[in-house]
């Protein structure tokens, strides 16, 4: 029960990366950006194909940022430049990235067995079996990434950016190149949805090509999960509030599963939990109206 309850938290810390990129586009640019479903497989085929063909693990994670970046730029571009809504862009690009994943693998999946990936590399380095080195390594990242957001966004260029989500057309009246503040953003949030990818296929120990269905609902979920429970309040408590919303969304989605829930029914649990976390402010509306009449 403690190995599960570890490895619990351990996707939950892991799967914060993807979390904290989504909130990057939806709520800081307010922008939605469904290139998520090709970024996050992108970053994991690279990963797999680096580390599969020599390289390290270490090289594999760089390799997923470097693809998820070329994601958000591609998207980026299409969305400021020739002026495609936001939407249909990143579906552009999801499509397209398909295809790109299929020519970087070769192949529809590859398997990471008997190869060294950062969890068997951090087993090594903590010292523990691999459910207790996943979590150290998972804590880490998760951590190293919020500080990374929070250091960013406090700069004079990730104001800009945060200032340009807010009103586009105030700071463009300020002088400020807007689009290149949404491109930025966008380059920065795939980056981190990339990393994620490359992370989660060496953790499961393989990469599919259709293994980004369904990332934009769950890092949804996450964001929207801690936003019910921790509000919106500072930047700060935004970004603690998608990771605990990331671990939340792991922790409940474990429970289903122990209850005896089929996994394929997943995808349709998460889908009725994101509906009922975006209702739970209209209801709690309601409910407060109904008490101040009586």
């Amino acid at each position: 029960m403690m190995d599960l309850a570890v490895s619990t938290l351990a996707q939950g810390l892991m799967w914060s990366v993807l979390a904290v990129g989504v909130f990057l586009s939806f709520r800081i640019l307010d922008v939605p950006d469904m290139t998520c479903e090709g970024s996050f497989p992108l970053g994991a085929a690279i990963a797999a194909t680096m580390i599969t063909s020599g390289f390290s693990p270490a090289a594999g994670l760089a390799g997923g940022i470097g693809g998820g970046i070329a994601a958000g730029i591609i998207t980026g571009l299409l969305y400021t430049k020739l002026k495609i809504p936001a939407i249909l862009s990143g579906i552009l690009s999801m499509i397209a990235i398909y295809s790109v994943n299929l020519h970087i693998m070769g192949k529809a999946n590859i398997p990471l067995l008997r190869v060294d990936t950062v969890f068997t590399q951090a087993s090594q380095i903590f010292h523990l079996n691999m459910t207790y080195s996943s979590f150290a390594f998972s804590l880490v990242l998760a951590a190293l990434v919020g500080l990374f957001m929070y250091w960013f966004f406090g700069t004079e260029l990730g104001t800009a950016i945060r200032a340009t989500g807010f009103n586009e057309q105030m700071m463009r009246a300020q002088g400020v190149n807007t689009d290149s503040m949404i491109i930025i953003g966008l380059l920065i949030s795939n980056g981190l949805i990339g990393l994620c990818g490359a992370v989660v296929a060496q953790n499961n120990g393989f990469a599919d090509v259709g293994m980004g269905i369904g990332t934009i609902v769950i890092g949804l979920a996450s964001v929207i999960i801690g936003e019910v429970l921790l509000g919106t309040g500072s930047f700060k408590v935004s970004l603690m509030s998608v990771v605990v919303g990331s671990i939340l969304y792991r922790i409940v989605i474990a429970v289903v599963l122990y209850l005896g829930m089929p996994p394929n029914d997943l995808k349709l649990f998460t889908a009725v939990l994101v509906t009922a976390a975006l209702a739970m402010p209209l209801l709690k509306s309601h409910l407060d109206i109904r008490k101040e009449a009586h």
